[in-house]
């Protein structure tokens, strides 16, 4: 198993037509800015060696937060001697892009929903920064417990679909944990963003900040607001000293997956009401998507 750091590629969209699975690679951020959001500048800069051998955490528990960007001077202030962030080539933020695999009547998508002790989800994730793509599986336990297992793809593997070699290694996943693997998956919605990547020196905790946001699907997106950030705190113990700090400053954790957020967005058939709080008041209305290069159906 490997660590969920590396920085980040393209994701899939459809052309034109109707709300549908998307099937092409859309490339929307590159060559924005490689800094983070402000506020993170005085933290030092650490390897992502350094993060691996500090706070792996990749069996862990995830706790998320919605904030307005401009509190994450404030919830840092004064963090320099215990945090770190992450630097690579100069860069501290790093452009991620996820294509998400569900079965066509979207199990994933409701077992997430219902709240289901025992589920997974499946994604292509492609990191642009460094050329570098993954095929993962996350688990979530009955103890609420996140476990990601994933395996590295070449640059020119399929990300809407699976191959031989991404079909085995989901079956031997969810066989592991006694979940039936499904018969079919299928492009279900693209999220692209931008992460930057705190990390607790002593270990205790990585904080992962992530913003400009967009999903697609079947033709259209949906963005989260420029004035948000989405803040992940990944731990393997009780409240952290990031999260002690949010509550001080008045943020308490929220509901709120990117995948869902996205596909109930831009699915209003769908009954995301578990994301309804959060989603209303972090992401604009959908548009018809604009302006995006695709890669083609190998993506």
């Amino acid at each position: 198993m490997s660590l969920d750091l590396s920085p980040g590629l393209t994701g899939a969209a459809t052309g034109p037509g109707p709300r549908t699975a998307p099937e092409a690679v859309p490339v929307s951020a590159v060559g924005r800015p490689a800094e983070g959001p402000p506020g993170l500048e005085r933290l030092r800069p650490v390897s992502l060696a350094e993060i691996n051998e500090r706070a792996a955490l990749v069996t862990r528990t995830c706790r998320k937060y919605l904030l307005p960007a401009e509190l994450v001077p404030a919830l840092f202030a004064g963090a320099e001697r215990g945090f770190g962030v992450l630097e690579i080539g100069g860069r501290t933020s790093f452009l991620y892009s996820s294509t998400y695999l569900d079965t066509p009547d979207l199990r994933t998508f409701h077992d997430h929903r219902q709240g289901r002790r025992l589920r997974y989800k499946v994604r292509t994730r492609t990191y642009v920064d460094t050329g570098t793509r993954m095929f993962e599986v996350k688990l979530k336990g009955a103890r609420g417990i996140t476990d990601k297992v994933r395996t590295e793809l070449p640059m020119d593997a399929p990300v809407d679909r699976l191959t031989w070699r991404t079909r085995d290694f989901l079956d031997r996943s969810l066989s592991r944990c006694r979940l039936d693997p499904p018969d079919v998956l299928l492009p279900a919605a693209v999220t692209d963003y931008r992460r930057t990547t705190v990390v607790a020196l002593s270990g205790e905790e990585r904080v992962t900040v992530d913003h400009d946001l967009v999903g697609y699907r079947g033709g259209w997106e949906v963005r989260m607001r420029p004035d948000t950030v989405l803040l992940e705190v990944k731990t393997r113990g009780g409240l952290t000293t990031t999260e002690r700090r949010l509550h001080e400053l008045g943020v308490r954790e929220a509901r709120f997956s990117k995948y869902a957020a996205a596909l109930a967005a831009l699915e209003p058939r769908l009954r995301g009401n578990r994301w309804h709080r959060a989603t209303g008041r972090c992401m604009d209305h959908p548009v018809p998507s604009r302006g995006h290069e695709s890669a083609g159906r190998d993506g």
